[in-house]
């Protein structure tokens, strides 16, 4: 498969085209963000461990039947990917208030959700990404009624699997936000990554950090969080 041009740049993966105008390459770089991009750094080997931890996890939700995007990986960066058109949206999957919610609701962190919370949020830099509802997503052309009800029941069998994924490996699946697009013949499917980057991972008994929070909140050793992580994976998976 020739790697073409770039067809995307965000903040901590690249897109390129192939020869096949179905096929995409996806690269993990080494940058880590937060706060929207304005703090920044680059972790030598996080590209390559992001990549990793993804493709455990979607070859894990792929065998219980989730359709994503992933096609295989050709290099410790690098997967074949379906192009899709993404949904300009993140869906966040709450099972623990933690991070922007305690903050903006004033609930306790590590305060137990009776309920799964889903939230969505409009993927514009310039904007933010600020958090929407679905009637604002219909009325900016984001997603159709439908679309959306298919995204969330999607999302909710994702947090299942992932729940007892993580459960296995001694670790409390807090949060997570995923991506979806849409395929050439109109699927709905999984996308983007699923990593530290986008999960808040902690330990079941001691509640230690495992994610991006590590870098956020400058808890130190952040790599040390992810290598965690992918070791414990890799070896309840045997990949």
């Amino acid at each position: 498969m020739k790697k073409g041009e770039l067809l995307y740049e965000g903040k901590a993966k690249q897109v390129y085209l192939t020869d096949d105008p179905n096929v995409i390459i996806m690269h993990y770089k080494d940058d880590a963000t937060a706060s929207n991009g304005e703090k920044h750094a680059l972790f030598e080997h996080k590209g390559e461990l992001n990549q990793r931890i993804t493709k455990l996890i979607y070859d894990y939700l792929i065998e219980q039947g989730i359709p994503t995007h992933y096609i295989k990986t050709i290099s410790d960066t690098d997967q074949l990917c379906k192009k899709v058109k993404i949904f300009p949206l993140e869906v966040i999957c709450r099972n623990i208030i933690a991070g922007s919610m305690a903050k903006r609701l004033g609930i306790i962190e590590g305060t137990v959700a009776p309920n799964t919370i889903f939230e969505i949020s409009y993927k514009n830099d310039a904007l933010g990404d600020p958090l929407i509802n679905d009637h604002h997503a219909v009325a900016l052309g984001l997603a159709t009624y439908d679309e959306l009800r298919a995204i969330y029941e999607l999302t909710a069998k994702i947090n299942l699997k992932l729940q007892k994924l993580f459960q296995m490996i001694g670790v409390k699946l807090v949060d997570f936000k995923v991506e979806f697009g849409k395929t050439a013949d109109g699927e709905i499917v999984l996308a983007d990554e699923i990593s530290p980057d986008c999960c808040r991972l902690w330990d079941a008994k001691t509640n230690d950090h495992l994610d991006k929070d590590r870098f956020r909140r400058d808890l130190g050793d952040v790599m040390g969080a992810y290598v965690e992580i992918y070791n414990r994976l890799s070896e309840a998976l045997k990949k």
